[in-house]
């Protein structure tokens, strides 16, 4: 579950920077447009003023002039002044590159407006303020903000979808095992009785393996009631898991036509880490299912081993000395749907990955190894 959250997550803090910075982008233009406002309003009240002084007989003008002139450079608008021959006679807010183009600069700014010519001073070239350079940004993040939303909302309905199809699924599965449950108590009632009747040493070795066969369909059987549920946290003997998996199958490899050994391997003492066990389970069944059949119809062998991690943790290895994986496929064996078998459906190893991974923060690995494959389970807790 924690894999399909994180989408969610990113897309609710995009959506909400997103925002954030627009209404602050916005009130910083405010405050632009407000001060802009305000320099043209003192603008025009000293040309008034100006204008109105009619003291002196015509007092020089000049240090108004200059005080206007320096507001149009404050303001920010690239400015140049030429005269009837197209040479420069004054520039302003000139961007700051070394060996400016003047010409070609000028050429862009008349492609972004039209020149006004003024007579007696020549051509008056003027591009774009930095609050109209900011207004254009705003429909570009209005429309990202818009999609981003659409696709989030997308993003929504089909993972909603998908939360329903797989609470159906998992509803069924928690029925199937229930189901289950009355004739696997009956058979187990059936077996105990043939295990006191019956005096014949090949019937009892019979009724053993039938006993333990029922036992794994009673673990089964739980797995499906896991389904849709949250994962137990309990210590798991990851030693004892390895053993009895490794003894389960190694009285069910082929042993006629081909000689297949299972064994397990680990250090002395318990290994223990935390869990659930009977995912975990699940787990390693679907690693010694691959292994046994990538052997192919060959002899062979499978090791289950655990050991502890030198920087912590659990590492469990099922390793067998079959043809190994091809290096075109090893991208590809954990997705879901693809297989190599003629009658496989390609999803116990995604399934076993997403257990490892999702409900229990671990790894699942395909080893590098010189001989056959081998994948690891690498468990933090």
């Amino acid at each position: 579950m924690r894999r399909r959250r994180w989408p969610v997550v990113l897309v609710v803090l995009g959506v909400l920077a997103l925002l954030t910075w627009y209404v602050g982008y916005t009130q910083h233009v405010v405050t632009q447009l407000r001060g802009a406002a305000g320099s043209q309003g003192r603008m025009y009240g000293r040309i008034y003023r100006a204008l109105l002084d009619t003291s002196a007989a015509g007092e020089d003008k000049t240090p108004v002039l200059f005080e206007l002139a320096g507001q149009v450079k404050e303001s920010g608008l690239p400015l140049v002044i030429t005269d009837a021959e197209g040479h420069v006679s004054a520039a302003a807010n000139l961007p700051d590159i070394p060996a400016l183009d003047t010409a070609a600069f000028v050429r862009d700014l008349d492609r972004r407006n039209a020149p006004i010519l003024e007579p007696g001073v020549g051509g008056v070239h003027f591009g774009d303020s930095p609050i109209v350079n900011g207004l254009r940004v705003i429909p570009v993040l209005q429309a990202a903000g818009i999609g981003l939303l659409l696709a989030f909302g997308l993003y929504a309905l089909v993972e909603r979808g998908r939360a329903e199809r797989e609470k159906v699924w998992a509803g069924m599965a928690r029925e199937a095992a229930h189901q289950l449950g009355t004739p696997l108590s009956a058979m187990a009632g059936w077996l105990e009785l043939m295990r006191e009747e019956t005096t014949n040493p090949t019937m009892t070795r019979a009724v053993e393996a039938m006993t333990q066969d029922l036992t794994r369909l009673d673990r089964v059987s739980h797995r499906f009631e896991r389904i849709g549920r949250p994962p137990r946290d309990e210590v798991v003997d990851c030693t004892a898991l390895v053993d009895r998996l490794a003894a389960y199958f190694a009285a069910r490899a082929p042993t006629l036509a081909r000689r297949v050994s299972i064994t397990s391997e680990h250090p002395d003492g318990a290994i223990t880490t935390r869990g659930d066990g009977v995912l975990l389970e699940w787990v390693l069944e679907v690693l010694i299912k691959n292994a046994i059949d990538a052997l192919g119809g060959r002899d062979g062998a499978v090791v289950v081993s655990a050991q502890r991690q030198p920087e912590g943790g659990v590492r469990i290895r099922v390793a067998d000395n079959g043809p190994g994986v091809p290096r075109k496929l090893r991208k590809r064996i954990f997705d879901a749907g693809f297989t190599t078998k003629d009658r496989g459906w390609g999803i116990g190893l995604s399934l076993a990955r997403r257990i490892v991974e999702e409900n229990h923060g671990g790894k699942l690995l395909l080893a590098d190894v010189d001989l056959g494959a081998a994948f690891d389970v690498i468990l933090i807790g």
